[in-house]
């Protein structure tokens, strides 16, 4: 006989009990306790590369925003341009001319390929040339443009302003530019045969001259009631707010300060579109063959 066995009849016999049933239990209540314990210990391992994946991924949590990007050739280095302060036609005085020209002045240096003054700049050449009333005409957009030695100078407007919730801020742009400054690459390279044939230095470069209309024109009405502005602020947002905060995205509408960017920023989108679109049909017009 085993010794355990003998154990085991021993205590039967002192104490009337199975001991080898007391042996199989205290066995069993020892590998349960074992396993919770293992069970413990990994819930918590996984646990602590859960909470250690979330907080990498809240780390990674960061994006670029949406910037635009210029057509011209920057070969020679970016163009110029000078933004001349906005004249309020909203019909209220609550808009702050100088603060929304410096957001347009904001949103036009962080396009690809463009520079842009100081608004100080412009409002010191306006002085000078005595331009109190603000620009009248092209010529006096072209005499700036030649004072400040820019390729091109960017006239504004204020046509609607609301600051409370939800903000209305309507935006026009016209853009001056000097023949020949601000062209695509492709237009930049030298056409001898254009050359030839062109009536003028500035012949290749048609409506181009600051003496006529602008070179590009848009307005915008934004309204935040309006689900697709809504929809712009949110993309707007992305890469420019924490989207872990109370208001997330919906700080741009929050604030008519960062409003104003917002605007700023999707009119001059509009009008670098639009750039894109007249230099392909220059580019086109060029291109076509004499009949």
């Amino acid at each position: 006989m085993f010794p355990l066995e003998r154990l085991c009849l021993r205590l039967n016999i002192r104490t009337g009990m199975d001991a080898r049933l007391c042996i199989r239990q205290d066995a069993m209540t020892s590998a349960q306790t074992m396993l919770a314990s293992f069970l413990l210990a990994a819930l918590m391992v996984i646990s602590s590369i859960a909470l250690g994946g979330c907080a990498m991924s809240s780390k990674r949590d960061l994006f670029p925003p949406g910037v635009i990007v210029s057509p011209y050739d920057t070969t020679n280095g970016h163009v110029l341009w000078a933004v001349i302060p906005p004249m309020n036609e909203s019909g209220t005085s609550l808009a702050d001319e100088l603060t929304i020209g410096d957001a347009i002045v904001a949103a036009a240096q962080g396009v690809r390929g463009v520079r842009c003054l100081p608004l100080n700049r412009s409002i010191e050449a306006m002085r000078s040339l005595g331009f109190t009333r603000g620009i009248q005409s092209s010529a006096d957009a072209h005499k700036v443009a030649e004072y400040l030695g820019v390729d091109a100078v960017l006239a504004s407007s204020i046509t609607a302003y609301d600051p409370y919730n939800p903000p209305v801020l309507g935006m026009a742009l016209a853009l001056y530019a000097r023949p020949g400054a601000m062209a695509s690459a492709a237009q930049s390279k030298l056409d001898s045969r254009a050359l030839t044939m062109a009536f003028s230095d500035f012949g290749t470069f048609d409506g181009l001259s600051f003496a006529g209309e602008p070179v590009s024109v848009v307005s915008e009405h934004l309204d935040a009631r309006d689900h697709s502005v809504l929809m712009a602020v949110r993309t707007y947002a992305e890469g420019r707010s924490d989207h872990a905060s109370a208001l997330a995205w919906r700080v741009y509408i929050a604030s008519m300060d960062l409003y104003t960017q917002f605007v700023a920023h999707h009119t001059m989108g509009r009008l670098i579109d639009e750039e894109w679109l007249r230099l392909s049909r220059e580019m086109r017009r060029t291109r076509r063959p004499d009949r």
